[in-house]
């Protein structure tokens, strides 16, 4: 990563090449530099809706990466799937180009925003990112919005609005968050993860607190009070605390559940906020609406607006998402890749009412399913029935020799698929009326539900 700054570029008139301009934070940032007046041009690996989007705003996007992309342009700025051995991005070092990561264009973005309101955390990032986006929405800030993720009611994973206001999924992964400028920190949890990346939990804390400590003394660091590794983080930076205890600043009060969706009331400081009626089930999401109620909150928007957003709030693309129904069971897919997003999943999943649960998980790296492995385990004995899809590699080479038959070997009565076909298959074969099929994981086991329902 270069050490330039990037803030004297991001002005109009300058030329930047964005590597991967289809992806789910470089399109957002596309659009906002455009309407800074750059100009922009970009490319990516493959078709989408997003590059013809991008095409409409008059901002051109060639398909394939190849070394005369770059034109004549002055900075490139690159998403974390590009590495030094892209066409593109060796021929800007050739070229003396500057070469610059994504976060930190958003970084440099940020400061142009009287509010930046960052979330981060292991897990529960975005919704709650899509949470806050509902409500800031729903109190007409007209926020400007970078998601990991789709949100329904914005038929994207981004918004550009002329607002104060910015709303960033912040991913610790690389220390993407550090290049950020946040006025406002969400800290939602701190557990182990990304260890291909990370050392151990005692790196990825002392990450979360480096991002903590980005937040200026007029701004606010907003902790879960639930969560040891999100308090420990936050010793002496004074955070405004959320959670379901007590003792938090933010918490519930008459937390009702009817067919497993939670009615409750948000207090602050004892005070009554808003009164919430969720339509995502699960203590995990009464977790996220309060961090979102939270953020809310230290930046000024009245409780009504936190009701409007989080009763009309229905989940984000993969998250809990309904696909359909077969054989008189219902279809669920979710992007849970991590034990304790699993357990809550699980958890939820149970108060629902379904006759069995039927999980197919699909693991995400070799390197997290070996770190986490007994954990896995343990959480994965939960369902009625588990099958398991092989490991999804993502950015990974399997130098580990791990398996998800040494997951179906530990947990009892699953069943190992080496191809999702064959798991479909399966799934077809057992489905019952009365069950919640679910199909878990961050890479593309959701084509497994979608092949169900659709009957393929």
């Amino acid at each position: 990563m270069t050490t330039t700054d990037i803030l004297p570029y991001l002005a109009p008139g300058r030329r930047a090449h964005l590597v991967g301009i289809g992806g789910v934070s470089m399109a957002p940032l596309a659009e906002v530099l455009h309407g800074m007046g750059m100009v922009i041009t970009g490319s990516d690996m493959r078709q989408s809706a997003t590059v013809d989007h991008l095409r409409t705003l008059g901002i051109p996007v060639i398909v394939g990466q190849n070394a005369e992309n770059l034109g004549d342009a002055e900075l490139v700025i690159r998403t974390a799937a590009a590495h030094d051995n892209n066409p593109e991005i060796a021929r800007a070092h050739t070229r003396g180009i500057p070469v610059f990561e994504r976060a930190q264009a958003w970084g440099a973005i940020m400061k142009s925003y009287e509010n930046a309101l960052c979330i981060a955390g292991t897990h529960g990032k975005t919704t709650t990112t899509s949470m806050c986006t509902h409500i800031f929405l729903a109190a007409r800030r007209d926020p400007t919005v970078m998601i990991g993720g789709t949100l329904p009611m914005l038929g994207a994973g981004h918004r550009v609005g002329k607002g104060d206001t910015i709303i960033a999924e912040s991913c610790e992964y690389c220390n993407s968050f550090l290049s950020f400028s946040p006025t406002v920190a969400v800290i939602l949890n701190v557990e182990p993860d990304h260890l291909d990346f990370f050392k151990d939990l005692d790196d990825i804390k002392h990450s979360f607190r480096q991002f903590a400590q980005l937040v200026p003394p007029s701004g606010s660091v907003i902790v879960n009070e639930d969560n040891e590794g999100a308090r420990s983080i936050a010793c002496g930076l004074d955070p405004f605390t959320f959670g379901l205890s007590d003792s938090a600043e933010c918490t519930v009060a008459n937390l009702t559940w009817d067919k497993g969706l939670p009615t409750f009331d948000i207090t602050v400081h004892g005070e009554q906020y808003a009164h919430v009626s969720l339509r995502v089930g699960g203590v995990h999401n009464v977790s996220n609406a309060l961090a979102a109620a939270s953020a809310a909150w230290v930046l000024g928007v009245p409780g009504a607006a936190v009701e409007e957003g989080l009763n009309a709030f229905t989940g984000a693309g993969r998250r809990f998402e309904k696909k359909g129904t077969v054989n008189g069971a219902d279809v669920y897919d979710d992007y849970a890749h991590h034990p304790d997003e699993l357990r809550a999943l699980l958890t939820m999943a149970k108060t629902l009412g379904y006759r069995r649960i039927v999980c197919a998980f699909q693991p995400h790296t070799y390197s997290r399913t070996k770190a986490l492995f007994d954990r896995f385990v343990e959480v994965l004995s939960q369902p009625d029935v588990t099958l398991l899809a092989e490991i999804f590699a993502a950015r990974e080479v399997n130098e580990l020799g791990i398996s998800s038959k040494d997951l179906c070997e530990k947990i009892p009565g699953s069943e190992y698929f080496a191809t999702l076909k064959a798991l479909t298959a399966r799934l077809r074969e057992i489905t019952q009326p009365g069950d919640l099929i679910l199909t878990v994981g961050a890479g593309d086991i959701y084509t497994v539900g979608e092949a169900l329902v659709n009957g393929e």
